[in-house]
């Protein structure tokens, strides 16, 4: 009899740096294809960490004129400027933020990809509920890194983006990663004013805040644990065991 179907859990504790940190996800997502590919089943995967200050490009952003004023404009606010393979245009985190990195093996990856935009916003969305922080899924009028299926909450004056996610999908897998802004906005709201201007895009900076904008208070540890919690009532609706796993990070440097 097969084992029961496990969601490994990791929280990557030291930062490995804003590239390197992106670098890593995307070798592991080379490992789950090629396990894909020779018939090895791998158990999901999802790695929790607070991200280096960083804007992280589009491949799109890269072609425009204005990308290396952007990039300069990033580090002069104490931002790394790296470029992504998944996901649109810039987006900023920091360390009042998380990215959440999910890997898992699906044959049809690439036919699920909506589907699993809507599925994993929602969820996104009811572990803010867990923190009585009201969120709802759609793109914001002005957006940055604008997409249907951002998570946006309720501020006093404006809608401001809560979360946002990108898909890398390859044979047989898929990395589903999603960042948010849980406290802090101020420097977010300011590296991407100058980061769009010099881009020559549109962004309404209303858009550009945090939970805290939702409801004052809230932490990022807060935000881990509901997440979790979210989660782990997800898989288990689904049959899935969640246990925690140690990730081997070699060479990372203790973040701030």
């Amino acid at each position: 009899m097969s084992a029961a179907p496990r969601l490994r859990w990791a929280v990557q504790e030291r930062t490995l740096g804003a590239a390197e940190d992106l670098d890593w996800a995307m070798g592991e997502l080379a490992v789950f294809r090629a396990a894909a590919a020779e018939g090895r089943a791998l158990d999901d995967l999802i790695r929790v960490y607070v991200p280096e200050p960083t804007v992280a490009f589009g491949q799109r952003d890269a072609r425009l004129p204005g990308f290396e004023a952007a990039a300069a404009a990033a580090r002069a606010h104490g931002f790394e400027p790296v470029v992504r393979r998944a996901g649109g245009r810039a987006a900023a985190y920091h360390h009042g933020c998380l990215v959440v990195d999910h890997l898992s093996q699906q044959e049809d990856a690439a036919l699920t990809q909506q589907a699993r935009f809507a599925e994993f916003a929602d969820l996104f969305v009811r572990a803010f509920a867990r923190m009585d922080v009201p969120a709802s899924v759609g793109e914001i009028p002005g957006e940055y890194c604008p997409g249907e299926f951002s998570v946006q909450g309720p501020a006093p004056t404006y809608p401001v983006k809560l979360a946002g996610s990108a898909q890398r999908v390859v044979k047989g897998a898929f990395l589903f990663s999603t960042h948010v802004v849980v406290s802090d906005p101020a420097p977010l709201r300011a590296v991407l004013v100058d980061v769009y201007r010099e881009l020559g895009l549109e962004m309404d900076p209303r858009t550009a805040g945090a939970a805290e904008d939702v409801r004052p208070g809230v932490s990022v540890p807060a935000f881990a644990a509901a997440l979790r919690e979210e989660y782990t009532a997800w898989a288990a609706a689904a049959g899935i065991e969640v246990v925690a796993e140690q990730l081997a990070v070699l060479g990372a440097r203790t973040s701030g």
